[in-house]
C-alpha cells in the first residue's frame, strides 16, 4: 500500500485527502517511479478548483516529481529499475509516495542534480526554457518584461535572462520582492502596487517598450502587458493567476501595434521524449554551472499538501516548495 492525495470534488484546499492505495504494477511502456520530492505549483490548484478538468473523479493531483525507477512495464526502453529520474508532465498523480507515467514523461536525472532540486525545477525550469528560447528566442541585449518576477517561474527566468545577456525587466508587489528579484539578476523592477507600470517600461527603455512580454498573471495584466509591446511584439500569455484571459477582442492587437499573442504550454514544447530531454538536459546544464540556482524555500510533508497549497495561492510562498513523501 502506499499514500497519495486525491480530490473527489471540485474546490478550496480543504477538498484534498490523504489517502490509501495499492499501486498497479505499470503497464505497456509505463515506468513506475518511488518519489523522493514533488513539485508545488499553481496549475495543480487550478485542476482542485475546476479551472481546468481532470479527466475524472476523484483524482490525483500534480504533475511534478522526481525520484527512482520502482517498476518498468513491456516495451520500456531507456529506463531501468534503480534509475534516478524526474518528471515534469503528467498524467495527474504526482502527490504520491509512487506515480505511474509514460516511459516518453520521464528525463534521468544526472548524479549532481539532486532530487528535490529536479522537483522543485522541472516544471518551473523547462517552462523557462521554452519561453526564452524557444516561444521567443531572447538576444543579448534585448529589454524584455516578465510579470511577477520574484515567484517560482519569475525567480529562475531573471537568472537565465541574465545568463542571455538580456535586461529583464521584473513585475513584483512589494519592496522585498524587488530586492530579490534584482538579487536574481532583474535588470530593473516596477512595484505593480504602487508604480504605472506601463509608464515606468516606457521611461526604462527610452521609449521603445519591449519585443516580447511574459504573462503568468493573466486577466489582471492582459491590458497593461500589450502596452508595453513594440509594434509587431510578442504577447506570450502563459498562465492564469489572476484568473483566465477571455473575450479578447482582435481588433485591440491592431490598435496597440499589430501585436502577436501566444498562448503556450508546457505539454505543446515537451511533446515527445526527444524534446524533453533535450529541454532537461538544457537546463540542468545551467544548474550545473551555477548560472541556475534552485531556491528552495518551502518544504511540507505530503500530509500537508493543503497548507502548501493555501501558502501558495495566498501568495506567501518565495521560490520554489517542495512536497516531501
Amino acid at each position: 500500500m502506499a499514500k497519495r492525495i486525491q480530490f473527489s470534488q471540485h474546490g478550496g484546499p480543504e477538498v484534498l485527502q490523504l489517502v490509501e492505495f495499492d499501486p498497479a504494477p505499470p503497464g505497456p511502456q509505463q515506468v513506475r517511479v518511488r518519489n523522493h520530492a514533488i513539485g508545488l505549483n499553481f496549475i495543480d490548484t487550478y485542476f482542485r478548483n475546476g479551472l481546468y478538468a481532470p479527466p475524472a473523479l476523484p483524482s490525483g493531483l500534480g504533475t511534478e516529481g522526481a525520484g527512482v525507477v520502482d517498476a518498468v512495464g513491456e516495451g520500456v526502453t531507456r529506463l531501468k529499475v534503480g534509475d534516478r529520474v524526474a518528471y515534469a508532465v503528467g498524467p495527474l498523480g504526482a502527490y504520491s509516495e509512487v506515480h505511474t507515467l509514460p516511459e516518453a514523461n520521464l528525463v534521468k536525472l544526472p548524479d549532481n542534480i539532486s532530487f528535490e532540486q529536479a522537483a522543485a525545477v522541472m516544471l518551473k525550469g523547462l517552462t523557462v526554457q521554452y519561453l526564452l528560447k524557444q516561444t521567443y528566442a531572447v538576444q543579448p541585449g534585448e529589454v524584455i518584461l516578465f510579470h511577477a518576477a520574484a515567484g517560482g517561474v519569475g525567480s529562475l527566468a531573471c537568472q537565465w535572462a541574465k545568463a542571455l545577456g538580456a535586461k529583464l525587466i521584473g513585475t513584483v508587489s512589494s519592496a522585498e520582492k524587488a530586492k530579490r528579484a534584482k538579487a536574481l539578476g532583474a535588470w530593473a523592477t516596477i512595484d505593480y502596487s504602487r508604480e504605472d507600470v506601463a509608464k515606468r517600461v516606457l521611461e526604462l527603455t527610452d521609449g521603445k517598450k519591449c519585443p516580447v512580454v511574459y504573462d503568468g498573471v493573466g486577466a489582471d495584466t492582459w491590458l497593461t502587458s500589450l502596452d508595453c509591446l513594440q509594434p509587431r511584439g510578442l504577447m506570450v500569455s502563459f498562465g492564469n493567476a489572476s484568473g483566465a484571459v477571455s473575450g479578447v477582442n482582435l481588433g485591440i492587437l491592431a490598435q496597440k501595434g499589430a501585436l502577436y499573442v501566444t498562448r503556450p504550454t508546457l505539454a505543446s514544447y515537451a511533446n515527445n521524449a526527444e524534446n524533453t530531454q533535450a529541454m532537461a538536459d538544457d537546463l540542468f546544464a545551467m544548474i550545473g554551472s551555477g548560472k541556475l540556482v534552485v531556491d528552495i524555500q518551502q518544504r511540507y510533508p505530503l500530509s500537508e499538501a493543503a497548507k502548501a497549497q493555501t501558502e501558495l495561492s495566498a501568495r506567501r510562498t518565495v521560490g520554489s516548495t517542495v512536497l516531501l513523501p
